[in-house]
């Protein structure tokens, strides 16, 4: 039986709320969905209105003191792709790196059948602009 039907949200810990938004709305090309302020701020992960939300936030999340892992360590870094139409990737990468973030790639990557650029938040999560061939076949 699946519980799991769709991707509903997502949430990095950040160091400065204000500072990741700005990268996160005019770097990476988000739509804020909740204004920021000292502790969060919500992104639309795609089009506007649809439940998929990416959040970032300062401070401990809920059920933090359950985790197994050490204090400090609870949440790590993670690894967020982003799904960029194939016709934009090449200017989508360019816009990141006009904005004085480092990208690498493109990196093809053949067994999923698309091209990846990859570039670092201001908290170090890596963050990967994504596009499968099937997003630029006619």
């Amino acid at each position: 039986m699946k519980f799991a039907t769709d991707f509903a949200e997502i949430v990095l810990i950040v160091e400065d709320v204000g500072v990741a938004a700005k990268f996160y709305e005019e770097v990476v090309g988000l739509a804020v969905h909740r204004p920021a302020n000292d502790d969060w701020v919500w992104f639309w992960m795609g089009e506007p209105g649809i439940p998929r939300r990416l959040a970032l936030h300062k401070g401990p999340l809920l059920f933090e003191e359950n985790s197994p892992h050490p204090a400090g360590q609870r949440w790590g870094r993670v690894h967020v792709a982003f799904n960029v139409p194939g016709e934009i990737l090449e200017s989508a990468a360019a816009h990141v790196r006009a904005n004085g973030t480092p990208v690498y790639g493109p990196t093809r990557l053949e067994w999923m059948e698309a091209t990846s650029y990859y570039f670092y938040d201001p908290d170090g999560n890596l963050l990967e602009f994504w596009s499968p061939d099937s997003q630029t076949e006619g």
